[in-house]
């Protein structure tokens, strides 16, 4: 066994075969995961390159085990791929589509010099032998096809267009195109990439005999032993260098290094990841000091590479700067969690990120309060309100928040030598100039019509809730200089209560709809400092012991003041503390005077709930258009579309299509998208399609469209199995399953259970943040459970489902 430190250019250069054995798993690797943080380093490596030609940034990507095969004369010597195909698979997939574009921009010799370390040009004659790397798996067509296409490549026109592989190959066609640019320095470029691509990158490949045991080798590599964090790796390297710095590593460690106390081992979630807390400081305060999104992937690799090339700075210094930020963070952190602390605009903003279930403004808030930076506290405190105002909106809208770590990393790359005196002013332009569905601020007037009719109980997470009505409480307090409410994790009540049947009943289907409608309003709830009990809570309005003289009770909230003159509480009450708590919220995290919010992607705006309001703002629904149910038995019936997204039939309003034709329908569920036709004899889900910038006649994969629909259909006191489900859409219920958890365009994903009627174990809301109970929410909408169980009489089955969505076609 041999164990060496190379470079593609050393890996690749001789004649060889390295064989991917049939047993090998296929090519996973895939954009977001590999092939983008991959591009990132190596374009990284380059501009370095290019702004000191002299300069030898690396960068490491891994191990690779080969085994020799037993030589045969004549042939091209070969090895086996025992581990890290998938490095090499890239690397060589990489390599290609840059010849391949080289070629195209005329730089012939460049082309040459890659093609030689992916082909055996001496045995290009010789059938199965001119590709380096040899797939013998299900990926050998695709990767023989792609490597072998005449440039330029034409992906789509391939064979096997689809493959992963073939993706790979033109994803880096693209990202190499846009690197090189149009300017006069395309060499320049093009010279600097291909000597960080073939010689800036670093394997550890271990040579093993033919006669050597691979598998015991493979075992070693993969066993289960305790990874190291990113904070680990960064910590040897740290004191590496404060050793070759002749820096006393003792005392440094012992009084300067944070990071070896338990509360900066705690495991944290960033999204899909889970990592220690002081990993994710690193992460976050790298991001503040670069402007640049930091993937907790690749935090070790970027601080090495930060601090060989870009900080300018002693070790010494450097861990200084990150020991005063680290105690900053882990201060705010703590007091966060103190529920009466009175907090500071920092600590409240780590405590309101906490309770929405995200991390994106912490490398903002690292930067602004920066001792180095010394920008004045109250500078920094309205900035802070700007970017949180900017965040909750959208969260209040429930839109996308994928691209708005972007946005962040990008305020701070731009502002970062901004005089203090000018913060306030660009940052605000930064934000109002936003004007594209994945980032732009939201105005009040959208918030309000969004708000007016939508079921925030059920839509956003008891965290997220929560935090909104303490924050209105907090405003109300702080107009009478009263302190920050606690943040005691206090219940959130149901004025006019979910099981509103018995003591509050109305006469007449429109009233129960109405009053279905309006239960879970945001004007219908409020925090109690005590939970009332089930009797009380369900009970009557008015009256001695009654629910309006217990919440008066608990008048220490100043939101609950609002019922003291309130002898009834009913649909018109909902609504006018609906847009009371609205307005308040819009003080809370205010917009610059005059900021509309608009954007200018409407039809391509992406929300895990599409309402009629959505379509009536993005102007695809007009107010007024007319439409009528499907043609048949109620094709007399007239239902106006209004401008704050209802629809209203026989003078009544519906906030919804379906609720709309449940009306119609004399009380049996519609599915109201398929119910309701366009004056042109279009169905409402084709405009729905279109907001979303789908296609209806050409959809990608299997067409998920009809599942959607029974699910928006699927009414409240039923539940049906993903087995089902599967059956009356034509799947397999592990599929269905998968689709169900990462979708966000799902409806009433709760209402699915397994076929034993118990939620399943997998269980998972699309968004990770999500923490409501599935169990309590079918029991709050009338389903039995006994012992975890639902009652299959609130069942519907395949047949049932089939009846439902059929009702509408």
């Amino acid at each position: 066994m041999r164990t060496d430190v190379l470079t593609p250019q050393a890996v690749f250069y001789l004649p060889q075969h390295l064989v991917v054995p049939l047993f090998q798993r296929p090519y996973v690797w895939d954009e977001a995961e590999q092939w983008l943080p991959l591009w990132q380093d190596i374009s990284r490596l380059a501009e370095l390159r290019l702004r000191d030609p002299y300069s030898t940034p690396t960068h490491f990507l891994g191990a690779v085990v080969l085994q020799a095969l037993e030589s045969q004369h004549g042939v091209v010597p070969a090895k086996n791929v025992i581990d890290g195909q998938q490095r090499l698979t890239t690397l060589q997939v990489l390599i290609d589509a840059s010849a391949a574009v080289f070629e195209g921009r005329g730089l012939d010799g460049l082309a040459a010099q890659f093609r030689d370390l992916t082909h055996n040009r001496a045995y290009s004659d010789v059938v199965g032998a001119s590709l380096k790397l040899q797939h013998t798996n299900q990926d050998g067509v695709a990767f023989g096809e792609v490597m072998d296409a005449e440039p330029p490549v034409v992906h789509e026109l391939l064979k096997h267009t689809g493959a992963r592989i073939v993706r790979a190959h033109a994803f880096f066609v693209d990202r190499v195109e846009q690197w090189l640019g149009e300017g006069d320095d395309v060499r320049a470029r093009a010279d600097a990439l291909a000597h960080s691509i073939s010689q800036g990158l670093q394997l550890v490949v271990i040579d093993l005999q033919a006669q050597e045991n691979s598998q015991e080798i493979f075992e070693t590599l993969n066993a289960r032993g305790t990874p190291l964090t990113a904070a680990d790796l960064i910590k040897n390297f740290v004191f590496q260098r404060l050793e070759a710095e002749g820096a006393d590593t003792r005392r440094a460690y012992a009084e300067d290094w944070p990071f070896e106390e338990p509360f900066w081992e705690v495991e944290v979630s960033v999204g899909r990841y889970s990592m220690s807390r002081s990993s994710l400081f690193l992460s976050q305060w790298l991001g503040s000091r670069l402007g640049e999104e930091v993937s907790p992937r690749q935090t070790f690799i970027r601080f090495k590479t930060y601090v060989d090339y870009e900080s300018g700075s002693k070790m010494g210094d450097l861990l200084l700067a990150i020991k005063a930020q680290a105690g900053l963070y882990r201060g705010w952190t703590e007091h966060a969690a103190e529920t009466s602390r009175i907090l500071t605009r920092p600590e409240m903003a780590f405590y309101r990120m906490s309770a929405g279930g995200v991390e994106l403004l912490k490398p903002a808030i690292i930067w602004l309060y920066d001792p180095e930076m010394a920008i004045p506290r109250d500078v920094a405190d309205e900035v802070i309100a700007m970017l949180e105002s900017w965040v909750v909106r959208r969260q209040l809208l429930r839109l996308t928040s994928a691209d708005l770590g972007r946005i962040v990393a990008e305020i701070i790359r731009v502002n970062r030598d901004t005089d203090a005196s000018l913060l306030v002013e660009r940052v605000r332009g930064n934000l109002t100039r936003l004007n594209v569905a994945s980032n732009y601020w939201p105005g009040d007037d959208e918030i309000r019509a969004h708000l007016r009719t939508e079921q925030a109980y059920r839509r956003y997470t008891r965290g997220r809730m929560r935090l909104y009505l303490e924050a209105v409480e907090d405003h109300l307090r702080g107009v009478h200089k009263y302190p920050q409410v606690a943040r005691a994790g206090y219940p959130i009540e149901h004025v006019l209560p979910q099981k509103w049947q018995n003591n509050w009943n109305v006469v007449g289907l429109e009233a129960e709809l109405a009053r279905s409608e309006h239960v879970h309003r945001i004007g219908n709830l409020t925090l109690l400092t005590t939970s009332l009990n089930s009797t009380v809570s369900n009970g009557p309005w008015g009256g001695q012991g009654g629910k309006r003289e217990r919440l008066l009770k608990h008048d220490v909230m100043l939101l609950n003041r609002h019922f003291h003159d309130k002898a009834s509480w009913d649909e018109a009450a909902i609504d006018e503390r609906t847009a009371l708590l609205t307005e308040l919220l819009l003080a809370v995290w205010p917009i610059p005077a005059g900021h509309v919010g608009s954007i200018s992607d409407a039809p391509q705006k992406e929300a895990a709930w599409v309402e009629l309001k959505h379509l009536v703002a993005a102007g695809l629904l007009p107010a007024g258009t007319v439409l009528r149910p499907r043609p048949g038995q109620w094709d007399a019936v007239e239902g106006i579309v209004t401008a704050d997204g209802q629809i209203e039939v026989d003078g009544k309003l519906y906030a919804s299509p379906s609720s709309a034709g449940y009306h119609v329908k004399g009380g049996k569920a519609a599915n109201g998208w398929t119910f309701w036709r366009l004056p042109n004899g279009g169905q409402l889900k084709d405009v729905r399609a279109q907001y979303r910038g789908q296609s209806a006649d050409k959809p990608a994969g299997f067409d998920w469209s009809r599942m959607h629909e029974i699910l928006e259909a699927l009414p409240a006191g039923h539940w049906t199995s993903y087995s089902d489900l599967a059956d009356a859409v034509g799947t397999a219920p592990q599929p269905l399953g998968t689709h169900i958890a990462r979708c966000r365009q799902c409806a009433n994903a709760w209402r699915v259970l397994g076929s034993d009627g118990r939620v399943a174990s997998g269980f998972a809301w699309a968004d990770p943040a999500d923490d409501r109970d599935p169990e309590l929410l079918l029991r709050e909408e009338g389903v039995t459970f006994v012992n975890g169980l639902a009652d299959v009489q609130h069942r519907l089955d395949s047949e049932a489902l089939a009846v439902l969505l059929a009702a509408d076609d």
